[in-house]
This record gives structure tokens, C-alpha cells and sequence, in this order.
């Protein structure tokens, strides 16, 4: 069963993005709901992915709790009994909320992605393709696509609600929100990612690059929140098959980009909304994508819990 949004819930909508929608519990705590939804280019597709908002919410929920030495997050649980048990007037939306559900606590958005990239992929590439920089900070003649660079490498971006964020230097973070927090973001997001690689190494992944996105609590305190290290947010290859030099396979939505690319290419698409229709091959082979990064990270079968 899909969901594509989550009607009738007895809980005031605080916003809906792309792909969640967060209602408020009470004071003190948000829920975040994870439909099935798929967006590229900026375009929100008609058709949902079977199963993407459980893996979106479940991987988040086990990355917070494998990192949670590293870092503290916004999370309290995915377990639908638990979040039900907290207002039972969810319960007739149980179906709805299954698996795909997350109580955190609410936080004040730092309005920055924390992007931190390994690998020189996607709009990493293209920037150093035309200025040899990455960040607005030069880098070494020579370097191919997909290549690994010396050092992960902290790269911002402003935080969008719609449309496409924008890549920033990090000077022009420091400037917007002091330059204290700017080192605490870019020291907390560049050992997450250190651990998070690690972690992911062990299942033979690759994490090419990876965005996160941080919180400040009632009490002052820095919190991950949002997701972590889904392919949502991250690029996963698998390590295998990795050749630098080429774009690389990954655990995405790189076959709606490929088929939307190909309409586009083509003159068949303008890359405006409304999309064209998704072919049911290119949706199941995104859904197989999404639930076998769960199952090789975590090595758990996907449930709805």
C-alpha cells in the first residue's frame, strides 16, 4: 500500500514538503510522516514508490541510534504503538502511519544543508568541471568524475522548502549565522559522516556524499534532525562496482532521473510541472533500489512497525 499523503490526521499541520508533512503533537514534540512521494528536478512526480516513506523513516531511525554517540538528534521513535500510545485519537490512522512515522522534538532549523561530499559527484562535478573549485575553494588539475577526493570536503547549501538549494561557501555560512556555529556545523557534519562511511563500508557501500540538516532545541542544544543517510539524501554506490571516471550506480531515484533526463533530452519534456507519467518499470525499479540499501545497511527485512 502507497501513501501519498496523510488526510484527516487530528493534529494541526505545522508544513508539507516534497515528501513529509510534519503535524505537531504539542509543544514540545513534531510528528514528521514520510509519504511515498518522488521528486526530480524539482518536480514532484504523480506517481508514489511503493515502500520509500518506511525506508526513509526506518534508515533515519536506525542511523540516529547507530550515531547517536557522535551526535544527539531530534529523534524519540518510530514505533507506531508508541506514538499512538502518546495520542489516541491516531488511532483509527494506524494503517496510514505504520512504519513511516517519526516523533522527534521540535527545534528551531538551522536554514543550511550540511552537505558533505567524499567523492567528486553530481553538482560537485560539474562545478569543478567549468571552475576547478568545489565549495568556491580550489582543487587539485586531474581530478575525474566520481574520483575520491584527499579529504571529505564540507560543503553548504541554502535550505530550500521548494525548489532547488543552492550551493554556498562556507564564508558565506559563517557570515549568515556567526562563525561559531558555522565550525560547530561543519565539525559535527564532517565526523558524522566519517562514521556513517564507516559503518557503510562494512556493508560494501559506498557513501559518495551525504547532506544533513541540524536543529537548535529550547535549551540551546545543537540536534540532528530531519533524515540521515538515506538515499533521499546521500548517494550510495555499491563498492564493487565502483570505477572512477564515469557516473556510477547507485541505491536512488537514478532511474526516474535517467528516464525524465532521456523526455528532456529528447524535447519530450520542458523539465516543468506537470511530469509526464513514470512508467511502471522505471517506479519498481526505483522501489527494489530503496528497499535493498535498507536491507544491505542494516541487515534487517523492511517492516512496518
Amino acid at each position: 500500500m502507497t501513501r501519498t499523503a496523510t488526510p484527516g490526521l487530528p493534529l494541526p499541520l505545522v508544513r508539507r514538503g516534497k515528501v513529509r508533512e510534519v503535524y505537531q503533537l504539542d509543544a514540545d514534540l513534531l510528528l514528521l510522516v514520510a509519504s511515498d512521494r518522488i521528486s526530480a528536478f524539482d518536480v514532484i512526480m504523480r506517481e508514489p514508490v511503493p515502500d520509500k516513506g518506511i525506508v526513509l523513516t526506518q534508515l533515519s531511525a536506525w542511523w540516529f541510534q547507530q550515531l547517536a554517540d557522535v551526535a544527539p538528534s531530534h529523534f524519540v521513535t518510530s514505533n507506531t504503538d508508541d506514538i499512538i500510545a502518546r495520542h489516541r485519537g491516531l488511532e483509527p490512522h494506524r494503517l496510514d502511519l505504520a512504519g513511516r512515522t517519526m516523533l522527534v522534538k521540535r527545534t528551531e532549523p538551522v536554514r543550511f544543508e550540511c552537505v558533505v561530499r567524499g567523492y567528486l559527484a553530481g553538482s560537485a562535478w560539474a562545478e569543478y568541471r567549468t571552475d576547478g573549485t568545489l565549495a568556491g575553494e580550489p582543487l587539485p588539475e586531474g581530478l575525474v568524475e566520481s574520483g575520491p577526493l584527499a579529504e571529505p570536503i564540507f560543503s553548504p547549501a541554502t535550505k530550500a522548502e521548494s525548489g532547488h538549494d543552492e550551493n554556498v561557501t562556507f564564508a558565506t555560512m559563517s557570515q549568515a549565522l556567526g562563525t561559531e556555529l558555522a565550525n560547530r556545523l561543519r565539525a559535527v557534519s564532517l565526523e558524522l559522516y566519517h562514521a556513517g562511511r564507516q559503518l557503510a563500508a562494512k556493508a560494501g557501500i559506498i557513501v559518495a556524499d551525504t547532506k544533513f540538516e541540524f536543529g537548535i532545541d529550547d535549551r540551546g542544544r545543537l540536534l540532528l534532525i530531519d533524515e540521515i543517510l538515506t538515499p533521499d539524501s546521500s548517494r550510495f554506490w555499491p563498492e564493487d562496482e565502483y570505477q572512477p571516471g564515469a557516473a556510477q550506480p547507485s541505491f536512488d531515484k537514478q532511474p526516474v532521473r535517467d528516464y525524465l533526463a532521456g523526455l528532456r533530452d529528447e524535447g519530450i519534456w520542458n523539465g516543468q510541472a506537470p511530469p509526464p507519467p513514470l512508467p511502471a518499470e522505471v517506479v519498481e525499479s526505483t522501489a527494489q533500489r530503496y528497499r535493498h540499501i535498507y536491507q544491505r545497511l542494516t541487515g534487517q527485512p523492511l517492516e512496518a512497525t
